[in-house]
């Protein structure tokens, strides 16, 4: 028997079913959370410094919550790779970002291309804003390029060429940065893109590529070196020597070839992990 309803019954599993569509909610997880996380530190940054960190800290949580709901309600699977436990992943993968910025300024430094001296103005200040504008940063664009697009064309494509083009994605999103370039562009998009990509896909841990890249970046600024063309104070006054190709210029140590050099040792490192962990599943 027909019922004058049955249309009406069949629209929600359509609507459903669209918004379960992966590229459907990579879209609107990413706008949501970008969109989001922009207006509270935008609201913050023209308050004085402790409402900016405050910002940053409750846009970042905002954003955790987003991509939360988008997973649970958009596209009904549940959030494994958020999995905190300990914190075990987290630190790991910052001792990962930390042992890669430090050891490029290191090589950089040795060649001659800088010269690092301590330098601090307010030590508490500096250190707590760094920390909250680059925890931000790190979750919000690994929410959006691992978390969502990476997954989305996983799906699709397998893992590598999903890493490939979601570093495509990262290094294009970062030509618009203060002192980007081409090379930049490159350089960035072999880092970050590639490396952090692979080491989503090794350890399938959100919180191990934030780690990675929150303290790269909040190392590197605390350095006083531009974070993708990016300056903010530092604990430390690096004084720029020699061509760009070695010291990165403008836009920070991202664009040296040392930087790109180290990156991709590392990536076929976690690639080679990676593929015996899709292996072995």
């Amino acid at each position: 028997m027909t019922s004058s309803l049955t249309p009406t019954l069949d629209k929600p599993g359509i609507v459903r079913r669209f918004f379960a569509l992966p590229p459907v909610w990579l879209v609107l997880g990413a706008a949501a959370i970008a969109i989001f996380y922009g207006v509270i530190t935008g609201i913050g940054s023209e308050m004085s410094i402790p409402f900016q960190v405050g910002a940053a800290l409750i846009g970042t949580a905002g954003s955790i919550g987003l991509y939360l709901l988008t997973m649970r309600v958009l596209a009904r699977r549940r959030t494994p790779e958020l999995r905190w436990a300990d914190g075990r992943e987290f630190l790991l993968g910052g001792a990962l970002g930390a042992f890669f910025i430090i050891a490029s300024v290191l090589i950089v430094a040795a060649l001659g291309g800088y010269t690092v001296q301590w330098h601090p103005v307010d030590v508490f200040t500096t250190v707590m804003l760094a920390v909250a504008v680059h925890i931000g940063t790190a979750v919000i664009e690994e929410l959006v390029f691992r978390g969502l697009a990476l997954q989305v064309f996983e799906k699709y494509v397998g893992p590598w060429i999903a890493i490939a083009i979601t570093a495509l994605l990262f290094g294009g999103a970062h030509m618009l940065n203060p002192g980007a370039s081409l090379w930049s562009g490159f350089a960035i998009t072999v880092e970050a893109g590639v490396l952090i990509g692979a080491a989503f896909v090794w350890r399938r841990n959100l919180w191990f590529a934030i780690g990675l890249h929150f303290v790269w970046n909040t190392v590197e600024s605390l350095f006083g070196i531009p974070v993708s063309g990016h300056r903010s104070p530092g604990l430390f006054e690096t004084t720029v020597h020699g061509d760009a190709w070695l010291t990165g210029g403008d836009f920070g140590i991202e664009a040296s070839v040392i930087s790109v050099g180290l990156s991709l040792v590392l990536s076929a490192l976690m690639i080679l992990a990676a593929r015996r962990r899709v292996a072995a599943r």
